[in-house]
């Protein structure tokens, strides 16, 4: 099949460089000059395992396109995805502003059938004003007959960062949503078609009405955050009261009613996808009359969270950590990605460098963007980025550290050489903000180990 995407971001070329794996010829649109010669050159703007593998091999097959050409994407594919950002607006809501100019262009340029695939996250009604900004094109184009004829379709992404590849070409579930008309079916045939290869052992698709499937992608991420936030709110309380939460999570987790997926205490979550979807599905219920109590407690929760290492640290060494030097190991907001966006290291620098303290950083992938990322964080602070030391390597961020802090639970940190680790360090201090380390084994190594909900504290 010819398919277009629109938007070479996370979602949209993750979804572009799959659908090529499968044998469709893909059409990647970006009105970004740069990333598309980026990608015409064999760069990839994202770090994400597999990725670069996949575009490449489907570059050189003449599978995968890349283009700033509105018209071309347009005229390409029966079947145009819209996997442009949705960020969050001022007051929460998700900022439509991409989704409508890329329908906009889709009216103004088709001139037969098409269906158009919401692949962005995108709040409940938003395929209503998709279709109806297609159709004013239409209508200001005076067009009639089949080049009038197209379908709106609902297709959320279910994309974990750091695993993204993985979960396209193993989905869990396909959520589509269509409508009844005669288009609607028509959409839904192709859409099976393109699927197809997915439910070959068995049906992974379920299909549903539009408004449906739209509010399915935002009630998924709201849950996972939920559990996320309710899990740091009872290790907090189990820091008070002398209970280990890993033993608790064990404990509650093996019910299956329950289960163990996203039930670890931590600093924070981040990223692009659980603060603004949080944000924007509270925002479309106050819009409708309605408050979403648990939810906001769940975003409360969070930025409380990434706040506990800070306190935790000046509780050790005082409010004023002036003359303090710190190793930090993590920035990324999660492992296998550069992702930077909403991530608790920036929380966690800020509150050191106000403090008055030094930092040495290192994260495996994430350096660069970092760099980029807290350049603009302490741009208003003269003097603040310089207090930060970029590491090429985990070893080098420990030198003359007077603790260690671990904020992103990365695999090559969860064995490291713990004699090196107590020779480099000023003293023998480690701040795990994803309890990567037993506190008991921490403090038969001769460590003075703080987790978070472990309130047995291992001494060195």
């Amino acid at each position: 099949m010819k398919i277009t995407i629109i938007g070479t971001g996370y979602v949209g070329l993750v979804t572009g460089a799959c659908l090529a794996e499968l044998g469709n010829d893909v059409f990647c649109l970006d009105l970004d000059q740069s990333k598309i010669a980026l990608l015409n050159s064999g760069g990839i703007p994202i770090h994400e395992p597999g990725l670069a593998e996949i575009v490449g091999r489907n570059r050189a097959a003449g599978r995968l396109h890349f283009s700033t050409d509105i018209a071309a994407s347009v005229a390409h594919g029966q079947v145009q995805f819209i996997a442009v950002g949705t960020p969050p607006d001022e007051d929460g809501s998700a900022d439509l502003q991409y989704v409508l100019a890329a329908a906009r262009n889709i009216g103004k340029y088709m001139t037969g059938f098409k269906v158009i695939v919401d692949k962005s996250t995108v709040p409940v009604g938003t395929a209503d004003k998709v279709s109806a900004v297609i159709q004013e094109e239409l209508n200001a184009r005076k067009l009639a007959g089949a080049a009038l004829q197209f379908s709106v379709v609902s297709n959320p992404e279910f994309l974990k960062e750091g695993a993204a590849v993985e979960d396209f070409m193993r989905p869990d579930r396909i959520v589509i949503g269509c409508d009844e008309s005669a288009s609607g079916q028509q959409a839904q045939a192709l859409m099976k078609q393109l699927y197809l290869p997915f439910n070959r052992n068995h049906e992974r698709t379920f299909w549903m009405d539009v408004r449906s499937a739209e509010f399915t992608k935002y009630a998924a991420n709201a849950m996972l955050a939920t559990r996320i936030s309710f899990m740091n709110e009872l290790a907090n309380l189990a820091d008070k009261v002398g209970a280990d939460i890993e033993a608790v999570r064990h404990g509650i987790g093996s019910d299956p009613r329950i289960g163990y997926s996203f039930l670890y205490a931590g600093c924070g979550y981040g990223g692009s996808c659980f603060p603004k979807d949080v944000q924007a599905l509270e925002r479309t219920a106050r819009a409708y009359g309605q408050e979403l109590h648990i939810l906001r407690a769940v975003e409360q929760v969070n930025n409380n969270q990434k706040h506990v290492l800070g306190q935790k640290i000046s509780e050790r060494f005082g409010a004023d950590l002036s003359g303090k030097h710190f190793a930090l190991w993590g920035l990324a907001f999660k492992p296998n990605t550069d992702d930077m966006r909403e991530a608790s290291s920036r929380v966690l620098l800020g509150e050191l460098i106000a403090r008055g303290a030094t930092v040495a950083v290192h994260d495996p992938v994430a350096m660069a963007e970092a760099k980029r990322v807290l350049a603009l964080d302490f741009a208003g602070t003269p003097g603040a980025f310089e207090r930060i030391r970029f590491c090429d390597n985990q070893t080098e961020a420990l030198q003359n550290a007077d603790a260690l802090v671990i904020v992103t639970e990365w695999k090559t940190f969860r064995s490291p050489d713990f004699d090196q680790v107590k020779t480099l360090l000023n003293a023998p201090i480690v701040f795990d903000g994803r309890n990567l380390y037993e506190p008991e084994v921490m403090g038969e190594l001769g460590f003075e180990y703080y987790g978070i909900g472990r309130s047995v504290l291992a001494r060195g």
